[in-house]
């Protein structure tokens, strides 16, 4: 029987569509394309992820590779505005509520910053959590077994009794 759900944050609880934002703010296929190598799918970001880095460091890193090869300005503004995409899925939330409320205890685990991860931990829907793991505070990305494994030690739990829930198809294998 299940007790415990586990949500992902980006893409589960907050949007985190980075592609479709990029189609919205470039209409332009290349220009998308580049913009996402050297922002969202750079090892900076993943760097970021993992807590190996720091926001400034990053964003240093990303636009001095940008500016080289010409697209500093659209990178700029990438890391001026991504954040507005982190909207709250309200729908998700009111799920994990009820499912709360019916006795489900709720953890997260997620691939995040440190500075977004301080973002949501101020949301109203953080209340509904018992506890969870980040990527940034563990050093660890999903879909790595040690993050999972982590979460199940830290708070003892069986994983026969746990449903993930997350917008990755190759984190739920």
């Amino acid at each position: 029987m299940y007790k415990n759900i586990i949500f992902d944050l980006g893409g589960v609880m907050v949007e985190w569509q980075p592609r479709e934002y990029l189609m919205e703010h470039f209409l332009n296929e290349d220009v998308e394309q580049k913009v996402y190598d050297l922002t969202f799918g750079s090892p900076e970001w993943r760097e970021l992820d993992a807590g190996a880095i720091t926001r400034y460091a990053a964003n240093q890193t990303m636009l001095e590779k940008a500016k080289a090869l010409g697209c500093g300005y659209e990178v700029q503004a990438v890391l001026d505005d991504w954040e507005t995409m982190l909207r709250t899925r309200y729908r998700v939330v009111e799920i994990a509520s009820r499912l709360k409320r019916n006795g489900f205890r709720l953890y997260y685990l997620s691939n995040i910053p440190t500075d977004i991860l301080e973002i949501l931990k101020a949301r109203s829907f953080w209340r509904l959590f018992d506890g969870g793991v980040a990527s940034c505070d563990v050093h660890l990305l999903k879909p790595q077994p040690e993050i999972y494994q982590t979460l199940l030690d830290r708070y003892e739990l069986d994983p026969k009794e746990c449903i993930f829930i997350d917008d990755s198809p190759v984190n739920v294998k």
